[in-house]
């Protein structure tokens, strides 16, 4: 359903139980809701999954984003639909958002499940060129799609789904989420963080290594890394059975569901 707020409006869908403990997902750049589709069967929980603005059915604002944008953006949503104490999921550049909000609303984030994340993606030149690259002939689907599902990538049973979500992506959110990101460093306000941490790492993450997840864990006082073996950056697509497993094994630890 489309949520209409003052400036935009955001695809978001509310499932699952109504007196059920909530849990928001966040996917990350190129992606869209289509991302948790396997994983959603698994869980008891109130869920409430979206598209960021600029991905999937959600309004496409001209570029560039801000990632504080983008975190009141979620913010809004969950506000809309009266989530509070929720666990919020963050996968890539969607663990950046998850992260920011926790930082900026306690009362919102109980707790936090971040994959494929890391407080910092890339250097800002990095970015810089990749954005150059996204205006001039978009992005490379075969790049990404290696980058997302591991090194066996051509042969992997959800590389038609992968693909669909970013070739559906439009040139704004591409370019505004990346713009986000360029420069997002958050290594300092993470690290104040204490609230109950999962960092959940594909094995086989191509794209934010298992190594510097397990920094991101460190980084978090009381929280918790497990490594995911043959697991892609996009583990919840590829192995939804294993990675709901230990989702819900995380959940019942700290007395969510």
């Amino acid at each position: 359903m489309l949520v209409w707020l003052n400036d935009l409006r955001l695809n978001a869908e509310l499932t699952g139980p109504e007196n059920a403990p909530p849990l928001v997902l966040i996917h990350g750049l190129g992606l869209d809701r289509r991302l948790w589709d396997g994983l959603l069967p698994h869980l008891p929980t109130r869920t409430l999954w979206l598209d960021l603005r600029g991905h999937g059915l959600s309004d496409s604002p001209a570029p560039p984003y801000t990632l504080g944008m983008l975190i009141r953006d979620v913010e809004r949503l969950m506000d809309h639909f009266a989530i509070r104490d929720a666990v919020v999921l963050g996968a890539g550049e969607g663990g950046l958002l998850a992260q920011g909000l926790a930082v900026k609303r306690l009362d919102l984030v109980r707790a936090l499940v971040l994959t494929g994340s890391a407080t910092r993606f890339a250097t800002p030149a990095t970015w810089q060129a990749r954005i150059a690259r996204l205006r001039s002939v978009g992005p490379d689907l075969d790049a990404e799609c290696a980058a997302l599902l591991g090194p066996r990538w051509r042969t992997s049973p959800v590389v038609e789904p992968a693909r669909a979500m970013l070739s559906d992506t439009r040139p704004e959110g591409w370019q505004g989420l990346a713009a986000a990101v360029a420069t997002a460093d958050l290594y300092q306000t993470t690290a104040t963080l204490t609230l109950p941490t999962l960092v959940l790492a594909g094995g086989d993450d191509r794209k934010t290594p298992p190594d510097m997840q397990r920094e991101l864990a460190e980084l978090i006082a009381g929280s918790s890394f497990q490594l995911l073996r043959g697991g892609s950056h996009l583990s919840m697509l590829s192995q939804p059975d294993p990675f709901a497993q230990v989702l819900l094994g995380f959940l019942t630890r700290i007395g969510h569901v």
